[in-house]
């Protein structure tokens, strides 16, 4: 946790809230001047976005109230441009065009990634833009895997304004198939193996018998 972080979300009701839960104290360091201000893409960042195969988008309407989506594709298809910038294509979905509508808006945004077998979660904050596939159709290719089946409509390009790494307690461990695969392989290859040892020990004992 770090400066800019804390400049975001620390708003007035919050530091209110800090104050009568007795937890001011243990956050005030946050808002020095000295604090770090975490509002770049480092190495461990991008390292873990690029493991990613979809992550929670939350936009505010204008009316005020907020809309989260799970956003998902090909894993890293959220991607690292500059230690400033985050893009991905905009995959056509049911068309209701709501977190699209919300950020021609209001192009604030925030993003949580989450690692689930490692009970990790990486927060983001940020402006976001709208670039249509018309207007830089380069982007929107050099952005897109053609091995995933899903049409690109447009670009979402999120300049970041702050990260924070958030705390495991409370995050479930839960793992994905492909996730399962490497510990599974060998439990299937064992299965297959006692299958047909006891097939070739069924055999012999109907020879045996006859």
């Amino acid at each position: 946790m770090a400066r800019a972080f804390a400049e975001i979300t620390f708003t007035p009701a919050v530091l209110a809230e800090q104050e009568r839960q007795g937890t001011a104290g243990n956050y005030a360091r946050f808002l020095s001047p000295e604090a770090a201000p975490a509002d770049a893409i480092g190495p461990a960042e991008a390292d873990f976005i690029a493991r990613r195969d979809g992550f929670f988008q939350a936009t505010v309407g204008e009316n005020g109230w907020p809309y989260v989506q799970f956003r998902g594709g090909p894993e890293g298809f959220l991607k690292v441009l500059d230690e400033k910038t985050l893009a991905y294509a905009d995959f056509r979905g049911n068309r209701q065009y709501m977190s699209v509508g919300n950020l021609r808006a209001d192009g604030r945004v925030s993003l949580i990634l989450v690692d689930y077998p490692n009970r990790r979660r990486l927060k983001v904050w940020g402006e976001a833009r709208i670039v249509d596939i018309e207007e830089d159709p380069e982007l929107i290719a050099g952005l897109h895997d053609r091995s995933y089946r899903a049409k690109p409509e447009r670009a979402i390009v999120i300049t970041v304004a702050a990260l924070d790494w958030n705390c495991p307690q409370h995050l479930p461990q839960r793992f994905t198939l492909e996730e399962l695969e490497p510990a599974l392989a060998p439990l299937r290859a064992e299965l297959e193996r006692l299958r047909a040892e006891n097939a070739e020990l069924r055999r012999d004992a109907a020879a045996g018998a006859g």
